[in-house]
């Protein structure tokens, strides 16, 4: 049985992939729409194969460097195949330098695609239990923070939440702005309220 994670922004596009791929009964799928809880999907459940779409989320990456932690996550034991909805130049050439050389349009057609993951499947090398990784961009607990911090809870709660201080909770989100390159604490909320 192969485990399959789907990233993608698009609710209708990871609906569509898991009922696809569900067909075949040697295949488990899990999704998400959320980079930050994909690291966390990634070391917790181990797929063989993870599919994302990163130009899905080019509007809310602050940094491009955001994406490290997927691909410290997989290490270079899990394939990660990249199948874009569009053309990003700079997410293209941070994933090229990251070692990505299975780069796939969405309008790549079915049968291909799934021979595509197949062979993706069949060449994955085996797990190993020494897999190193290279320091991701924000630690656990800042993901966490951020996490809660983009679903709009107050530092009060957040700090409850985390069993931490509501002045530990200033200096976490003061450390995730300088990390993800932020000039302001709103710019994280700039594209959801325009949105609306």
């Amino acid at each position: 049985m192969h485990k399959i994670l789907l990233i993608d922004r698009c609710h209708y596009t990871r609906q569509g992939f898991k009922n696809w791929l569900s067909q075949n009964t040697a295949f488990t799928i899990s999704e998400t729409d959320n980079l930050l809880l994909a690291r966390e999907k990634i070391i917790q459940w181990r797929p063989n194969l993870v599919i994302a779409d990163f130009t899905s989320f080019a509007s809310s990456l602050h940094n491009i460097q955001q994406l490290s932690s997927i691909y410290s996550a997989c290490g270079t034991s899990i394939r990660l195949m990249l199948l874009n909805s569009m053309r990003h130049e700079m997410i293209e050439e941070y994933c090229l330098a990251q070692g990505s050389r299975s780069i796939y349009n969405k309008t790549v057609p079915l049968p291909e695609l799934y021979a595509v993951i197949h062979k993706q499947l069949s060449a994955r090398p085996p797990f190993n239990s020494d897999r190193q990784f290279t320091s991701p961009l924000l630690t656990l607990r800042e993901e966490r923070i951020l996490k809660l911090w983009t679903d709009r809870a107050n530092n009060d709660f957040i700090a409850s939440m985390m069993g931490i201080s509501t002045k530990t909770v200033y200096t976490y989100k003061r450390n995730i702005r300088m990390k993800l390159g932020i000039s302001n604490r709103f710019s994280l909320f700039i594209e959801q309220y325009q949105s609306s």
